[in-house]
């Protein structure tokens, strides 16, 4: 009998907490849409968003101390979603105009970006940030919370890498500077 009373213990509390998902939906769910929306500039992103946002308080089933409280944790859980889309989208696309150079037999210096890629990670990141995105030496150290010699040294020695590299395979020598 003990093993029945808990099982409709855990069934109950389940069921509370699928009466409070469906109250945050009706009390929260556009503020949570809205501000998905305000990062992502897609309503399809915020509602998946918005649905993974349910599903991480489902699993969790966290108490609140406050309905203040409640708020900000689900406005907190819906930022670091769509930030973390945000990042995924940006691979994606970036993969999608790859895929779309390919389909239209155009190389480009697209093989160059696969290079940059097999680079160790501070060096990837500098160069990345640098070539790909136009951040200047000073912007990228306040990215990356380093000294801005440094990431000089790691746009060198990127460069020198990305040189010896290209050279042995492509024979590439003198086009990058």
């Amino acid at each position: 009998m003990l093993f029945a009373g808990s099982t409709s213990s855990r069934e109950a509390s389940r069921e509370a907490v699928n009466r409070e998902a469906e109250q945050i939906l009706t009390v929260y769910g556009n503020s949570m849409l809205r501000f998905a929306y305000s990062y992502l500039h897609n309503m399809s992103d915020a509602e998946d968003v918005l649905q993974e946002t349910m599903v991480r308080f489902l699993k969790a089933a966290p108490a609140f101390a406050s309905e203040q409280h409640r708020k900000a944790w689900l406005l907190r859980v819906v930022g670091n979603l769509s930030k973390n889309r945000l990042a995924y989208n940006k691979i994606r696309m970036a993969d999608e105009l790859r895929d779309e150079l390919i389909a239209e037999n155009r190389d480009d210096l697209s093989f160059v970006w696969d290079v940059v890629k097999a680079l160790p990670g501070d060096l990837r990141e500098t160069i990345h940030l640098f070539y790909y995105e136009g951040y200047s030496t000073k912007q990228i150290a306040d990215i990356l919370q380093k000294k801005e010699a440094t990431v000089r040294t790691h746009l060198r020695r990127g460069r020198e890498k990305l040189r010896e590299i290209l050279k042995g395979e492509y024979d590439f020598e003198d086009k990058i500077r």
